[in-house]
């Protein structure tokens, strides 16, 4: 593995790793509020952004790299409203699929075909996640100030399994 590549790997494992600690802190946000629904997604989520970060360390392992971990940073702990966590959840994945879709660019231009085979698997899972928060900020703006809704959108976020 290439350093260049080996590097932004790296990188990429503390950002999958920040968006765990993000959505964690967006569930505990939610069990604050008594939207345990919402907070039982988030701690799905949380879960399955952790998976992501094994998947790329396990890579850099595999292939004879060197895993070399980043600082975290301390995600936000207080939001507006279910939305604006729904919100910043979208704008997030949206980030993270510019940061795989620069991550796959490079490991073409470094002929680094193991690499890329293996980012291929994220852009596909990037589809489904922004995907996924995008249809959430749209049933929680059809929502709006409804509580009886809020409410009913609680419920069926909680019905999320871990294999969704």
């Amino acid at each position: 593995m290439k350093k260049a590549v080996q590097d932004a790997v790296n990188d990429q494992i503390r950002n999958e790793l920040y968006a765990g600690y993000m959505y964690l802190a967006m569930s505990a946000h939610f069990e604050h509020g008594n939207l345990e629904g919402f907070a039982r997604w988030m701690r799905l989520q949380a879960q399955e952004e952790l998976e992501h970060a094994m998947r790329l360390y396990d890579h850099v392992n595999r292939v004879g790299g060197r895993v070399t971990l980043r600082a975290i940073d301390q995600p936000p702990a207080e939001f507006e409203s279910p939305l604006d966590v729904f919100r910043k959840a979208l704008e997030h994945e949206r980030e993270v699929t510019k940061m795989i879709n620069e991550l796959f660019e490079l490991a073409r231009s470094e002929s680094d075909y193991p690499t890329e085979l293996v980012l291929q698997w994220f852009i596909d899972e990037q589809v489904e996640e922004e995907d996924s928060a995008s249809r959430a900020v749209d049933q929680l703006e059809l929502a709006g100030d409804n509580k009886a809704a809020l409410l009913m959108l609680d419920r069926s976020f909680g019905q999320r399994s871990g294999t969704d």
